[in-house]
C-alpha cells in the first residue's frame, strides 16, 4: 500500500485529532476529584504543595516513609513539576491536569508511535500510520492519559529514546556521520524518561552496550562511544539538579529518586509468600522505626538491602513469588478494579495482543532472526525485541502490575500495525481474487 506525503500527514493529523477527542471525553468523565487510595492523589497533594510554595513535601505523614513538613524524593519530580504549574495557573483543579495530559498524550504518543514504526518498518508505507491509529485508540492508553500519573508522559520520552537509538545505529550502518541532533536527543530522551521513572536507568545501560556492540562489529567504536559519553553527559545535565538538591536537602548522595530500596523491599517480603499481591504495602521494618530517625537516601539504602536479603535468604521462595507475578504484568481479565479499567483491559491488551505476537513473529521471520542470529542482533527490531524481553524480566522480578506493563504495549504497537496490514492485504486478495500491491512483510 503506497501513501503518498500529503495524504499520510492528512490520515496523521486525522489521528491525533481523534485521539485527543478519545482522552479528553474520559478526562471530562473522571471529572475535578481525585481518588484518595491511588497515586493519582500523592501527585496531586504533592504537587498543589509545591505550587503553593511548601516544595517537594506533604503536610502530613505519608506513604511510605515521608513525615509531615518534609522535603521529599520519593515521586517524580518532573511530573510533580508538570502538576504544580497547571495548579500554579488555574488553582487546585484535578480536572485541568487530566485535560492537559489528554491532549499532550493524545497527540505526542500517537506520533512517537509513527515515528518509531518509521524506523522499524522504513518500507512500510502503512504501518506507521496503522501504528498511530493502533495507539489512539488503545483502551488502557486513553485512561491513563486521563490519570494524574506518569505513565503517558513516560512512554513518550521512552518510544522517543528508542527512536533516537535506533537512527544512531542507522548512522552507524550506513558509514554515515553520527549526527549531533541524533545524539543530544538520545542524550534528552534518556534524561527525560528516567526524571519520569527512574526505573528506566537499567535498560538505559543496556541500550548503550548495544550500541557500543554495534558499532565495535562496524569497526567504529571509538566515533560510537564518542558520541554516547555527549548522550551521557546530556543525561547527567537532566538529572544532575535533582541530584544537587537531595544532597543540598539531606546532606547525603541520592541519585534521583527514594523509591527503589521501598519497591525492592515490599515486593520480595515474606509476607508475600508466593504469591505477589501488588496491592500489599508492606508495613516498614521495627528495627528502623520510627521513621524520623533516617533520612530518606538512608530509608533507600536500608531497604534495598532488606530486599536483596530476601532475595539471598530463600532463593526457591524469591523465583516462585517471581512467577506468581507474571498474570499480574500480563493481566486482562476483569479483576476488583473499576467496571472501566476492566472492560479498558479487555478491549485493548486482549484484542491487541495476537496481532503484536503475530506482528513481532513476522517481522522476526523476514528478518532472517533464526538464520543469521549474529546479523539479526545489529538490527533495530533486535533492539526493541531486547527491551520488550528485558523490561518485562525487569519488573517480572522486582514489582509487576498490568500498569507497569504499558511502555512494553507502546513500543510493540508498530508489530500489531504491522499484522493488521499483512491481515488486510490477505483478506483483501481472498476477496478480490488478484494480488494486492504491497509487500507482505
Amino acid at each position: 500500500m503506497v501513501i503518498d506525503r500529503r495524504r499520510e500527514r492528512r490520515w496523521l493529523l486525522l489521528i491525533l485529532t481523534a485521539s485527543v477527542a478519545l482522552r479528553v471525553a474520559v478526562a471530562l468523565y473522571y471529572g475535578d476529584w481525585v481518588p484518595l487510595r491511588q497515586d493519582d492523589n500523592s501527585y496531586s497533594q504533592l504537587a498543589w504543595r509545591l505550587a503553593t510554595g511548601h516544595g517537594y513535601t506533604f503536610d502530613r505523614s505519608w506513604y511510605p516513609f515521608t513525615p509531615a513538613e518534609t522535603p521529599t524524593a520519593h515521586w517524580s519530580f518532573l511530573y510533580t513539576a508538570f502538576v504544580a504549574a497547571v495548579y500554579k495557573v488555574v488553582g487546585f483543579h484535578p480536572l485541568a491536569v487530566r485535560l492537559a495530559g489528554a491532549v499532550l498524550g493524545g497527540v505526542l504518543m500517537p506520533w512517537m508511535a509513527h515515528r518509531l514504526a518509521r524506523r522499524l518498518f522504513p518500507r512500510q508505507e502503512a504501518v506507521p500510520l496503522l501504528a498511530a491509529a493502533c495507539t489512539a485508540v488503545y483502551a488502557f492508553f486513553i485512561l491513563f492519559a486521563a490519570r494524574i500519573m506518569t505513565e503517558t508522559f513516560f512512554i513518550v520520552a521512552l518510544m522517543w529514546l528508542l527512536e533516537r537509538a535506533i537512527a544512531l545505529a542507522e548512522s552507524v550502518h550506513a558509514g554515515k556521520k553520527i549526527g549531533r541532533s541524533t545524539v543530544l536527543g538520545l542524550g534528552a530522551a534518556l534524561g527525560l524518561t528516567a526524571l519520569f521513572r527512574q526505573s528506566i536507568l537499567p535498560w538505559g545501560v543496556v541500550l548503550f552496550l548495544w550500541l557500543l556492540w554495534v558499532g565495535r562489529e562496524a569497526g567504529v567504536l571509538r566515533r560510537v562511544a564518542g558520541s554516547l559519553g555527549q548522550a551521557a553527559l546530556v543525561a547527567v545535565l537532566f538529572i544532575l539538579p535533582f541530584t544537587l538538591r537531595n544532597y543540598r536537602v539531606y546532606g547525603d548522595f541520592l541519585l534521583l529518586n527514594s523509591n527503589a530500596g521501598y519497591a525492592m523491599y515490599a515486593a520480595q517480603h515474606p509476607l508475600h509468600g508466593t504469591q505477589f499481591d501488588e496491592h500489599r504495602a508492606m508495613p516498614l521494618p521495627e528495627a528502623l522505626l520510627p521513621i524520623e530517625s533516617m533520612t530518606e537516601p538512608e530509608w533507600d539504602r536500608a531497604l534495598m538491602e532488606r530486599g536483596i536479603g530476601f532475595v539471598t535468604a530463600e532463593p526457591g521462595r524469591y523465583l516462585l513469588l517471581s512467577l506468581s507475578r507474571v498474570p499480574d504484568f500480563f493481566e486482562f481479565w476483569p479483576t476488583d478494579t473499576s467496571l472501566l479499567h476492566n472492560l479498558g483491559r479487555l478491549v485493548s491488551f486482549t484484542f491487541f495482543l495476537p496481532f503484536m505476537v503475530g506482528g513481532l513473529w513476522l517481522a522476526l521471520r523476514r528478518a532472517g532472526a533464526a538464520r543469521a542470529p549474529r546479523r539479526f542482533a545489529r538490527t533495530p527490531l533486535a533492539l526493541i525485541t531486547l527491551f520488550l524481553l528485558f523490561y518485562s524480566l525487569l519488573h517480572i522480578f522486582t514489582w509487576a502490575m498490568p500498569r507497569y506493563r504499558l511502555p512494553v504495549d507502546a513500543v510493540a504497537m508498530p508489530f500489531a500495525a504491522l499484522a493488521l496490514q499483512v491481515l488486510y492485504l490477505a483478506l483483501r486478495r481472498r476477496w478480490s481474487g488478484r494480488a494486492p500491491s504491497g509487500n507482505f512483510v
